[in-house]
Formats: C-alpha cells, structure tokens, sequence
C-alpha cells in the first residue's frame, strides 16, 4: 500500500516506535518527513535514477529518510555507522551520491567527507551541525508536506559488509514503478509471515544493514507498527516483546546465543506468547541453539538464506527445520547449483561451491571484475556469494561455510563453522571465531578465538576444557588445536564476523 494511504487512513497511529527513548513517529509525521525531504532532493535538482547516501545510527528520522528516497525514484545508500573515515568516503564517492545525510553523533568520520567525497554537494546534518553540514532540520523544515508531482518506486543500493577487502556496492535495476507498488520482497513477507495491519514488528539490528531496513519498509506497506531497538540487548529485547506485543521479528544467531545464556528467571519474566514470526538469517544457526528456542518460542522461527545481491531466496519453517536439523531450507527463488571445481555439479550430500540460476541479475557497482567473479567460469550465467554447502535428498540445502574461510591443513580441507557451533553453546564461551593459522609442518593449523563469559575464565585450565568439549562431538582434526581469549571478537552488528581481520593479524606476526 502507499505510504500516503496509511497516513490518511490511521494518521495517528505509530509507524516507529523507539524502543529505548520511547520516542513515537506516527504515520502522518512519517509521511510528512519523508515528504518534505522528497521535496528537498527535488529542488536541488536530484531526479529518478540519482543517489543519495546517508550514515546514521538507528535514529528516529532514519526510515523517513528511507523513504523520501524510495518514494523520489531514487537509488539510496544507509552506510554502517562503524567505519572509519576512508572507509565512509569511498562509498560516498563510489555511490555518486549527490547529497550525503548524517547525525551530530557520527561527526568524527562523517567529516571526512568534505574533502573526500567532493560529489556529494550538499551536506546535511541531524541534530547540530558541523563545518561543511548545513542543519537538515533547517533545510527540510520549510519544505510543503505534499508529495512530489510524480512518485516512482526507487531502490536501495546497498555495499556489502567489508569482510574480504573493499565494500562491493550491489545496484540493483530501478523499479520507477509507480509508487505504491508491491515489490517481490514485499510478496514473499506477505506469502511466508503474513503480517498485516495489526502486526508490530522488532527490529533489533542496525537499520543500515539489508535485512532490517528492507524489511522495516515493507511491514509500513501493510500499515504495521515497527520497534527500533537503539541498540541490541538480551533482555530489552525481550522486554521490547512484551511491552509493545511484538507479533513479527528478525534476528541473527548470536542474538538467539545471547538471549539463551540470560539466566532461566530472567528469560521466564518475560511474555513471548505474542509472536507469529520469528526470523532469523545472516549467518549460520548453530542447531542446538535453534532448538532451544523452538522450544522456548515455540514453531515459529522462519530461517532464511539469501544476500544483499538478491540473487536467491531459500526458506524453512520450523517444521521442516525439525525434520531436517542444520538446513536452510529450500529455494523459492532462484534454483541452486552444487558445483565442484571442474564446474561438475555434485550429488546429493556433496559440499561444493554453491551458485543460482534462473533469479534476479546484479552487478558490483562500477567494478565489472568483481561482478565477472561472481558468475560460473563455464558460461552457465549462474552467480555464487561464495558459500559453500550441500544438497540432501529431498532437496534440502545446508550451509557448509564461506570458500574464503576453509582451511588446509596436511591437505585436508577443514571448514571452520563446524567447530565454531559446538564451541558457540559452551556456557562459559561468550562468542567465538576459529581459524587456520601459519603452521611450519602442516601448512595451516586450527586455532579458535574465544570471547569467554568472563575474562578471569581465560586460561589453561578453560583452553583445554573447549579442546576436549569440541572433541567430543567433532572428529579431532576439524577441532582447535590451540586457543586464544579476548576481550571481544571483531563481529559486524548484524552477526557476521570479521574473520579477515583475525585471519591478517595472526599471518602479518608470523610473516615478520
């Protein structure tokens, strides 16, 4: 449904609800923002098919900037509040973004893009205001709170997270449908979760990320209420459940790990009897872990298997996850393809690399190399994200690991997710990396990075307890030989790890 339709019909009613600060935007200040600042974008001379880009945090204004872009016939960039001021230029300058929106609480990198980044003309800032950033209170204010002429649906262009080198900026094709239409995304939410009207959806993630601000959007095109969690926490999540009657939600693992480890009393005060749907993607689910909250939820966790790139869309429901225990489910968009190196597909129960025929077509923005390696080397026209995995029997797929993060070691090959699930459920691992390290005999060596519960745990005496824990379930080789703890592990918002940063550390000391 339009944006504009709701607000007419429940202007009232919540659109955003901040979880922390309690703060409300109703359907009619949404549809008015996003008005004004559509307004805004058109003046300066921003028309359908141009870009804007904006780092925030999970700001109360961030989905009305949204959809100002989306409802202009505009491709828009939400950039990670986390990166560094390089990092945040070369998006900005790769994008081609004409205007570029931040907040007061970003300013240290957001600075960089002044000198950086000289397309992005105009400069606007939330809540204060920065040398080279005009207020965009100010500059949004004094525009009318109608529509623009002409409404077409735009598109987010999205970078991916960074974890193996630069950030590859995934442009879709440009809908300019006319405003209002449903999008596929928006019929597959409708076909698998049903939401409607009356849901009130929990996002708990960073809102820059794919999943939260694609999914935000389209439960506001059924009029649904969404709850923005500042930042995540175990239990005001749940308390967030409670509280606003949360019906849809989505998670990634290591928030499910979070919420398990709260103690029982504490998980018990908390109603959770509300939800329809909760799903959850990003990375793999340690099975365990799932069905604990099965248990705990009940059958209504929704997994699902998918990229930024939107080149394929595998699903599970809980029963067929119970029936198949470690699945992702199976295609409903795009059909998969278990090659091995020789571009042979393998049979049932194989690892290999996985690619998708037959779905959406994308390509990395402005970097045709990148692209190229994305597709099948035999001319298939088939396009992989790098995970390897396998196929059962009925069809099933399941998730082996990334083809960057196998290790050798003697010339076996060792994927490291294996080990990473057992150790993830060891109550006293907080979080938890493994991977292969120099090893003068055997080439590589499996080591694992443990973030303990408590840092006085750290030791010996723990080292050889995970050792023997991951013995126990797993054959010995695909075990950590060694351990190292840390304070904390370097892991993106939306669960991904940055195992390339771990991986560079340990192979820079050994080469000097």
């Amino acid at each position: 449904m339009h944006l504009g339709q709701i607000a007419e019909q429940t202007p009232d009613k919540p659109a955003v609800i901040m979880a922390g600060s309690g703060r409300v935007i109703t359907f009619r200040e949404l549809n008015e923002e996003s008005n004004r600042l559509a307004r805004l974008l058109y003046a300066e001379g921003l028309r359908p098919g141009d870009h804007i880009a904006f780092m925030l945090e999970n700001h109360p204004l961030f989905l009305a900037i949204a959809w100002a872009a989306q409802r202009s016939g505009l491709y828009y960039t939400a950039i990670s509040s986390r990166l560094q001021p390089d990092e945040l230029a070369y998006i900005v300058d790769n994008c081609e973004a004409k205007v570029f929106i931040t907040s007061k609480t970003l300013e240290p990198a957001a600075g960089a893009i002044a000198d950086r980044a000289p397309g992005a003309g105009l400069r606007l800032m939330l809540d204060g205001t920065a040398p080279g950033f005009l207020s965009y209170e100010e500059q949004v204010a004094g525009q009318p709170a109608e529509p623009i002429a002409e409404e077409r649906e735009g598109a987010d262009m999205l970078y991916s997270s960074g974890t193996t080198g630069r950030p590859k900026g995934i442009k879709p094709a440009l809908p300019l449908t006319e405003m209002g239409t449903p999008g596929p995304l928006y019929q597959l939410i409708s076909l698998l979760f049903q939401p409607d009207a009356d849901s009130v959806y929990l996002s708990p993630a960073p809102l820059y990320h794919a999943a939260p601000l694609r999914y935000c959007l389209n439960l506001h095109r059924f009029g649904a209420t969404v709850i923005v969690m500042e930042k995540f926490d175990a239990e005001k999540a749940l308390e967030a459940i409670q509280t606003h009657g949360v019906t849809h939600s989505q998670w990634v693992p290591t928030m499910f790990i979070r919420m398990l480890k709260l103690p029982a009393e504490t998980r018990a005060r908390y109603d959770t009897s509300t939800l329809r749907a909760a799903v959850h993607a990003a990375a793999p689910c340690p099975a365990p872990v799932k069905e604990q909250m099965i248990e705990w939820w009940g059958p209504v966790l929704h997994e699902y298997y998918a990229g930024t790139e939107g080149n394929c869309f595998v699903y599970t429901d809980s029963a067929d996850w119970l029936a198949h225990k470690g699945t992702v489910g199976r295609p409903i968009l795009g059909e998969v393809h278990v090659c091995g190196e020789d571009g042979k597909e393998l049979p049932a129960g194989t690892p290999g690399t996985l690619y998708f025929g037959n779905g959406p077509v994308f390509e990395y923005h402005g970097d045709k190399a990148k692209t190229d390696a994305s597709r099948d080397p035999w001319g298939h026209g088939w396009s992989t994200l790098g995970d390897v995995g396998y196929v059962d029997e009925d069809g099933f797929l399941y998730l082996t690991d990334r083809r960057s993060y196998m290790i050798i070691s003697g010339g076996v090959n060792i994927y490291p997710q294996e080990a990473e699930n057992a150790l993830a459920v060891h109550p006293k691992v907080a979080d938890v990396a493994v991977i292969g390290v120099p090893d003068p005999e055997m080439g590589e060596a499996v080591k694992a990075v443990v973030q303990p519960q408590s840092m006085a745990d750290a030791g010996p005496e723990l080292e050889a307890e995970l050792i023997a824990y991951c013995r126990d379930q797993l054959a010995h080789y695909k075990c950590p030989r060694s351990i190292d703890f840390r304070a904390d592990l370097p892991r993106h918002p939306t669960g991904k790890l940055y195992k390339r940063l771990l991986k560079d550390e340990y192979w820079k000391n050994a080469t000097a």
